[in-house]
């Protein structure tokens, strides 16, 4: 029998890789629907397919979520399918979960995956001081407005290159729909800047600052 499921987050659900973890979930249990950032920090969830995988898919939800992800409430009606074709993540909306409480997502220490590639020479993100992916980086710190997106934060002044948007948009790639993606070519520049406001010219800010303080 065909059931369609909708599910509203509450929580430490936005910034958390929490999108990316629902959308691979849903297209191997073979699940069409949505997932959307709400308003509140909440996030909604809607799936249909067979009753046994839709099943699946909540027992999943809640037995193989990512350790940055704390449910403060998880709750689940069920409706009639709506004959939906595909999962996607879908764009944020404003709208609140009339859930429980949700919380911002905190800054996130730097990941081992972003720590190897921030010291592999040749990568494009080598040394690298904002290598951030969906397991780490700046949240909180970058936020002007939720739900959580990349126009709602600091990031918004500096657009993915080709490079970064292929990772963010790749449903394989562990940057998948993390806002803060970026690279030397496209993200912010460390700089060091004298008391009067003029920039010193160096090849490397922070080596230069360490002179400075040594």
């Amino acid at each position: 029998m065909l059931r369609r499921a909708v599910v509203r987050c509450s929580g430490v659900v936005q910034g958390v890789g929490f999108r990316p973890f629902v959308y691979r979930v849903a297209v191997s249990q073979g699940l069409a629907g949505y997932v959307r950032n709400l308003g509140d920090a909440g996030v909604e969830v809607v799936v249909e397919g067979e009753e046994e995988a839709v099943n699946a898919f909540l027992r999943r939800l809640r037995e193989e979520k990512p350790p940055l992800i704390s449910y403060e409430e998880l709750s689940v009606e069920w409706a009639p399918p709506l004959g939906l074709a595909a999962f996607r993540i879908e764009g944020s909306v404003k709208e609140a979960s009339a859930g429980g409480f949700s919380n911002p997502p905190p800054d996130i220490a730097t990941c081992d995956e972003c720590l190897r590639e921030l010291f592999t020479p040749g990568g494009r993100r080598f040394l690298y001081p904002f290598t951030v992916c969906s397991s780490c980086g700046p949240r909180f710190t970058i936020i002007v407005d939720l739900p959580y997106d990349r126009v709602r934060t600091s990031m918004v002044d500096f657009p993915m290159c080709e490079d970064c948007a292929r990772e963010y948009h790749d449903p394989l790639d562990r940057r998948h729909h993390a806002e803060p993606t970026c690279c030397w070519r496209c993200g912010p520049q460390m700089k060091l800047i004298e008391l009067s406001g003029e920039e010193v010219a160096c090849d490397d800010p922070l080596r230069e600052a360490a002179k400075l303080i040594g």
